[in-house]
């Protein structure tokens, strides 16, 4: 089992919690992004194209706690940008876990050796490496060579050391079942603790436009997957339902605000993935934030997207509802050749709506407001009295 009992039990419960209180809507995962920064520039990300002075914005230490204080998820992934380019990020990290949050850390690992002595291994602490295949596949993914090499390099260090290691693997189109079953067999005889996989989000202002999958090749590359998966018993950190929902067996909608993200412009409308506006507080991203306007078959930038971001959450609010069907599936795994559910229809589906500019021409102005000096105070002066004047009083 990839994702240890212990954090099996304690989120479970608190699923289990927010049910039987009759909460409607609660986070699972706090998506923290302290940076938009990054030391790579890969072809599907759209999280690094703003200027300059957006990209040197970091959250401060005290913002990062006061997030996870107001949203109050068992699970924090702490993402970017690269978080390790972070100065705070070894105490920030440190403080998470005392507060007994499940902490993944998101990294390229390309400066996971150099920094890996800020940190120490703990039940609570997940290095969760960024690895997109095998050396041919992932280097062309981050668009530089040699990448592949230095992450496993880390990847086997952290292990040596004794921190719990993940990876995460995006999917895109053109990918082989194959060479991806062969890599999934790798990185388990590397000692590699869980996989997390998804296929990439078709961002708006990513560079390769043209490599993005539509729901239904999703469906067929993932059922291949993990056809040939089969009694090799790779080890996923995701939902047995969530992986069934990716084979195309499971009928979900979107749950966007069971991965709430918090970054430098405010908590994000509506998810991790999507931004389409910002809110000042926890509580106003969950009260006065439209959900029933975005997700598949409601708006058209969520048309193709399966990605764990949105649907985990739903994977495991309907575990805790049918805990005899993700059983099932935990067992014998995904299903494979069985005919794959409907799909959502996208006939009412609203256009879409651009406003990337728009937020980052109001982040700008922000910025440039806190630079520009404050005026000197004014002061009144009193006029002296005329020497007549004087005179006559004295």
């Amino acid at each position: 089992m990839a994702v240890p009992i212990m954090q099996a039990v304690r989120v479970g419960a608190y699923v289990v919690k927010q049910h039987v209180t009759r909460r409607k809507r609660y986070p699972l995962v706090l998506m923290l992004e302290p940076l938009f920064r990054c030391n790579l520039a890969c072809a599907g990300c759209g999280k690094i194209d703003y200027p300059a002075q957006i990209l040197n914005q970091r959250m401060t230490m005290q913002e990062c706690l006061d997030a996870d204080t107001e949203a109050g998820a068992p699970v924090i992934a702490v993402a970017g940008g690269e978080p390790l380019l972070h100065k705070e990020m070894p105490d920030i990290i440190r403080a998470l876990i005392a507060r007994k949050k499940y902490v993944y850390l998101c990294t390229n690992a390309l400066l996971l050796e150099k920094k890996m002595d800020d940190y120490e291994p703990n039940p609570f602490f997940s290095w969760d490496v960024h690895l997109d295949g095998d050396p041919a596949m992932h280097d062309a993914s981050v668009c530089q060579d040699g990448v592949y090499e230095r992450a496993v390099a880390a990847i086997k260090k952290a292990k040596a050391r004794g921190f719990r290691v993940s990876i995460n693997c995006t999917l895109f189109d053109g990918a082989d079942p194959k060479r991806v079953a062969a890599f999934f067999d790798e990185v388990m005889a590397m000692g590699v603790d869980g996989i997390m996989t998804a296929p990439g989000y078709a961002y708006e202002r990513a560079p390769d436009q043209e490599h993005f999958l539509n729901r239904h090749k999703t469906k067929q590359l993932f059922r291949d997957i993990f056809r040939l998966g089969k009694g090799k018993k790779w080890r996923f950190t995701q939902s047995p339902l969530f992986l069934n929902f990716l084979a195309g067996n499971e009928q979900y909608h979107c749950t966007p605000w069971g991965k709430p993200l918090r970054n430098v412009f405010g908590w994000q409308r509506p998810c991790y993935l999507l931004g389409e506006g910002y809110a000042k507080s926890f509580e106003e991203l969950m009260a006065d934030t439209d959900w029933d306007a975005y997700g598949t078959g409601n708006y058209e930038k969520c048309a193709d997207c399966m990605v764990h971001s949105g649907y985990e959450s739903t994977a495991v609010m309907d575990a805790v509802r049918r805990p005899w069907h993700i059983a099932k599936v935990a067992l014998f795994g995904p299903e494979t050749e069985k005919p794959m559910a409907p799909e959502i229809s996208l006939a009412n589906q609203r256009p879409a709506e651009y406003v990337f500019t728009q937020h980052v021409d109001a982040k700008m102005e922000e910025l440039a407001a806190r630079k520009k000096p404050a005026a000197p105070p004014r002061v009144n002066k009193v006029a002296a009295a005329p020497a007549e004047t004087a005179d006559a009083a004295d």
